[in-house]
Parts: structure tokens; C-alpha cells; sequence
């Protein structure tokens, strides 16, 4: 056993020194930012260690900035970017990228789109050029869409109202948040795709995609000097529009537990617990912010982890349970806690023991030995996703596209190797009250074993 702990002692020690070798080199080094006359935002994040680039383009729009009965449409213009300019027709996109040894893909969030290639060092050009294109001159033709449409539908079909698990999920959001977008679904609601219209998306397409609403992020083995070039050629000439934000949807102050059921086919139950919480960016004291991060990993940070030792392995109550915090987010979003109970055990059952667990985080400080274990996780694996390039550049979007300064990478290490026992304490107590919680329970109905395909039908 003593050679065992000071195997573990090493191994340990290995992984911190690692990490501060890391991270003596700030994350934001040999990273250039570049804004054009028409506003366009240019970041080069410079990483020489292979011959490859990724090459992206966020727009500030998702379904936070929708509004009732135009949900999804984010998300709808994000599949329909594919479909071809009058300079690159429908399939050219995907052929060139291909022929260029490239992929590309895209993706939608509450807070952003955006759409990616990963090419050789040597064609960025390429990127550029298509990407340039489309800003702008998207056809948009209506056959397309009508068939598009139906895609989206299909998706939302499949991967929500077929999926007992993100239905509850979708449903527990709508509940958390009364009238802020922050409840509207990435995906849309199914009544609104099926009311949308070519003219909705045009006019969102008009609305949002523009120079002054996009950040280029470019990371690789690439001199920034020639990026810029490359991006002064394709997008400096593209001409601003007038960006018209949303009004303001500060949710209401919610004024005691929200519980809902969802009764949908389903093999066992599950639940979600959300606490209000606010992101890095709404917070009034940013420390909160960090730690809850550190909070969330203490239930939830591994085998080692509370929920992991006590709950699922300890008193066996639970199969699984996680938590889910959102430090990077426009606006204030929640503390997640869901899970399935053990067969044989309910759902009151393991909330029970959850709730003691939080109401010891309320009344005992986490011991050192514990904070400091999570607290080199959960650098640990922020330090190691810059290994990844795509990751680099995905960091430098996301943040600029949430309207926080990208430099705020530098200071990651710093802010959660600061987060004390106290503080952990002090946000347990301010955030996990019963005022703000909202709790939703799937209750297992029935299987439709004899038609699977029932409900595609209803499209």
C-alpha cells in the first residue's frame, strides 16, 4: 500500500510540474488580432508544431437572439449556408474543400454560429475565398429550403422529441426561464420550423450575416502577416451592415421552486436539477464564477469525485449522475445536476442524497488535500486542450463572440488555482437556494415497440 500511494505521490507530482511547465508560456502568445475598416475581427493564433491550419468563421446570432415563432432559425440558415452563391453553386462547396484534402463542418449554439475548415498550411486560400462568398451572396433558393427544412425536422424528430432525455431537458430549460431567450431551443420549436419561410431566413440571413457581426479565427502553422493579407483580399471589401440588436430579455427574479413532470416512452427515469447561476460574463464578482467551475468538479470531476465515490460506487443509489455549469455563456445560466436512479431506488431517493451533499458543501470546508486534487484536474485539462488546434481557435471565437476579451485565457491558471475553500462554501450557499431551483422528472411511459417509426410519420 505505501508503495502504491508513493506511486500515486509521483505520478502526481509528475502531472503538476508538467502543467507548470505549460503553462509558463501564456496561452495568448503569438496571438495577433487585426478589426477592418468594415469591422470585420481577424485573430491569428500562431502554433507551428505540424503543417496544418483550421480556419473559422463565427457570427454573433444562435437562438439567444431569437424571439417566438421564428425559433431555430439560427440553426435552419446554418444548413442552408451549404446550398450554394451564384460563384459556387450547390455541392461546389463540399467538392473544393474535398479536392483540397480539407473538412469542414459548422455548428450552432445559444450564443454564436459558426462554420470551419481544417486544411495543409498551404490553403488557407481556399477557406478564405469560400467563406468570403457566402458572407454575402448566399442564392437561397426556396426548393431548397422547403427540402432543408424537412432535414431540420427530421433532426429535431430524432434527437429531442424521440429522446426522452433531451425532451425532459428541452422542457426543464423552457421551465428555468420564463421569459429570457435563454429557454428558446438551439434546434427550434417543431411549430415554428414548420411555419418558417425562405423570407424569415433571408431576412435573418441579411440581418446577421455581415463583416461588423463575424470574427475570423485562423490557428496553425501560419505567418499572421500573410493571413492578413489573405483576409484583407477576401473580406475587407465585403461592406457593413447595420446590425440591429435584440431588445433586452432580463429574466424575471424567480420566486420559488419550479417542478415539472415529462411523460414520454422511456426505459428508466431521470431528472434535472437547475440552480441559477451567472456566467463569467453576468456575474458581479467574476471569483463566483470560477468557483463553481471548481465546485461542479468537486460532485463531478472523475472517478475521485463526490457524486462518483458516495453516490454511484459508496451507497450505489445512483447509475449515473453529473453536474453541468456553463462558465462561458452571454447571458446568466444554470448549475446542472442530473441523473438516473439505481434499480430499485426512485428519484426522491437520490435527490435526497444530493441534497445532502449539497447542504454539506453549506456547512464543512472542502479539506485541502481534496480542493487541491480538483482544483490540478480541472487545470490540468484546460491546459491540455491546447494541445489541440482546433481547440485554440475554438477558445478564441467563443470568447470574442460572447463578448469577452480573449486574453481572459491567460488568466484561467491564476483565477482557479486562487478558488479557496471558502469560496466554494460562500457560492454553495448563495446559489444553491430553493428559490431559484427548478426540477424536472421524466416519468417512463410505455415503449412503442410495434412502430418505431410513429412518430417520423407525424412530419
Amino acid at each position: 500500500m505505501r508503495i502504491k500511494q508513493t506511486l500515486l505521490n509521483l505520478i502526481l507530482a509528475g502531472l503538476l510540474a508538467a502543467i507548470a511547465t505549460q503553462t509558463q508560456a501564456k496561452p495568448s502568445d503569438n496571438t495577433h488580432e487585426y478589426t477592418f475598416d468594415n469591422g470585420l475581427k481577424l485573430i491569428v493564433k500562431e502554433d507551428h508544431r505540424a503543417p496544418v491550419l483550421v480556419s473559422q468563421v463565427w457570427y454573433k446570432v444562435g437562438s439567444t437572439y431569437e424571439h417566438d415563432g421564428i425559433t431555430g432559425i439560427s440553426h435552419a440558415l446554418e444548413h442552408m449556408m451549404f446550398k450554394g452563391t451564384k460563384k459556387f453553386p450547390d455541392g461546389a462547396f463540399d467538392r473544393i474543400v474535398s479536392d483540397n484534402g480539407g473538412r469542414h463542418n459548422a455548428f450552432t449554439s445559444q450564443d454564436y454560429t459558426g462554420y470551419y475548415q481544417e486544411f495543409e498550411k498551404s490553403r488557407l486560400e481556399v477557406s478564405f475565398e469560400l467563406e468570403a462568398d457566402r458572407m454575402r451572396n448566399l442564392l437561397l433558393p426556396e426548393d431548397e429550403f422547403k427540402k432543408e427544412i424537412r432535414v431540420v425536422m427530421e433532426e429535431r424528430q430524432l434527437r429531442t422529441e424521440d429522446n426522452p432525455q433531451a425532451l425532459t431537458y428541452e422542457q426543464f430549460n423552457a421551465a428555468a426561464f420564463v421569459n429570457s431567450s435563454s429557454r428558446i431551443p438551439v434546434v427550434g420549436w417543431m411549430n415554428d420550423l414548420q411555419n418558417m419561410t425562405i423570407d424569415d431566413l433571408r431576412a435573418w440571413y441579411e440581418q446577421w450575416y455581415a463583416p461588423n457581426n463575424a470574427t475570423v479565427v485562423v490557428a496553425g502553422d501560419v505567418d499572421p502577416d500573410e493571413v492578413y493579407a489573405l483576409a484583407k483580399k477576401y473580406f475587407a471589401p465585403i461592406k457593413p451592415s447595420t446590425i440591429k440588436q435584440p431588445k433586452p430579455r432580463q429574466e424575471i427574479k424567480q420566486s420559488g421552486i419550479r417542478k415539472i413532470i415529462v411523460k414520454a416512452p422511456a426505459e428508466l427515469p431521470y431528472f434535472i436539477l437547475g440552480y441559477k447561476t451567472p456566467s463569467l460574463l453576468t456575474a458581479d464578482d467574476q471569483s463566483d464564477a470560477y468557483a463553481l467551475a471548481v465546485l461542479s468538479a468537486v460532485l463531478d470531476g472523475g472517478n475521485s469525485s463526490r457524486f462518483a465515490k458516495k453516490l454511484i460506487r459508496g451507497s450505489a443509489i445512483a447509475a449515473n449522475v453529473s453536474t453541468g455549469y456553463r462558465l462561458h455563456s452571454r447571458s446568466g445560466t444554470l448549475f446542472r445536476i442530473d441523473g438516473t436512479p439505481a434499480q430499485g431506488k426512485t428519484i426522491n431517493e437520490l435527490i435526497s442524497a444530493i441534497n445532502d451533499e449539497i447542504a454539506l458543501l453549506k456547512t464543512e470546508l472542502v479539506s485541502k488535500k481534496e480542493l487541491d486534487r480538483i482544483k490540478a484536474q480541472v487545470v490540468a485539462s484546460e491546459v491540455y486542450q491546447r494541445d489541440s488546434v482546433s481547440s485554440q481557435a475554438s477558445t478564441l471565437g467563443a470568447l470574442e463572440s460572447i463578448g469577452l476579451d480573449w486574453r481572459i485565457i491567460d488568466k484561467f491558471v491564476d483565477k482557479i488555482t486562487a478558488v479557496s475553500a471558502t469560496d466554494i462554501q460562500r457560492v454553495a450557499k448563495k446559489y444553491f437556494v430553493e428559490d431559484s431551483l427548478t426540477i424536472a422528472e421524466l416519468d417512463p411511459q410505455p415503449l412503442d415497440t410495434k412502430n418505431p417509426d410513429a412518430q417520423l410519420g407525424k412530419l
